[in-house]
């Protein structure tokens, strides 16, 4: 694992009120590599096209005044997919599992009403069509469904987990330091280890 530059570990406070820097970079943030980082066996292409990607998105979080507030809400409110406050959906997830605990992944497509009156999709229907078709994107996928990305995302966590649902809410919420200091732990940790000693 590699570490990150000092100045995304070094995130103190929210810093002041400001512009996500991200809203000018959705090309980038919202491209389907990074919402879905490629597998190990993807090809070197895939591989490289992420690395420049996720480079561009963590300069844009290096310098926005509201990367702690962004990692903060991403780690602990919301489970988002893709890079978000400085972080992959992987590292987001190593944060959560070392301040023990869970944030649900929140149902777009209810809040948005975009399944036609709140039908919800099958989650058996997601599993089975995610085996018949392994080598199809998640975004293919969630079209064939008629739901969003981030809907085909939470059904496959969920058949991962082995159907267990998590709490909507952690029992109690971490400060911004804690989080901030783990996230150190995560993203480099070397440095991480050399404090807690």
């Amino acid at each position: 694992m590699t570490s990150r530059p000092l100045s995304i570990l070094d995130v103190r406070s929210a810093g002041p009120a400001g512009r996500a820097l991200c809203v000018e970079e959705t090309a980038v943030f919202q491209h389907p590599l990074l919402e879905d980082p490629p597998a190990s066996a993807a090809s070197a292409e895939d591989r490289r096209r992420y690395a420049i990607l996720q480079r561009r998105a963590e300069q844009t979080c290096l310098a926005c005044p509201l990367l702690a507030g962004c990692l903060y809400d991403a780690v602990v409110r919301h489970d988002v997919a893709g890079y978000v406050g400085g972080t992959t959906a992987r590292e987001r997830a190593r944060i959560r599992t070392l301040l023990g605990i869970t944030v649900e992944p929140e149902n777009l497509d209810t809040l948005a009403g975009v399944i036609g009156g709140n039908r919800p999709v099958d989650h058996d229907e997601v599993v089975r069509l995610r085996a018949a078709h392994p080598d199809e994107s998640l975004e293919r996928l969630a079209h064939r469904l008629g739901c969003s990305l981030s809907t085909v995302k939470r059904h496959l966590r969920r058949d991962r987990n082995g159907g267990r649902t998590r709490e909507q809410e952690p029992r109690s919420r971490p400060s911004v330091r804690a989080v901030l200091a783990t996230a150190r732990t995560v993203l480099d940790p070397a440095r991480g280890s050399r404090r807690a000693a």
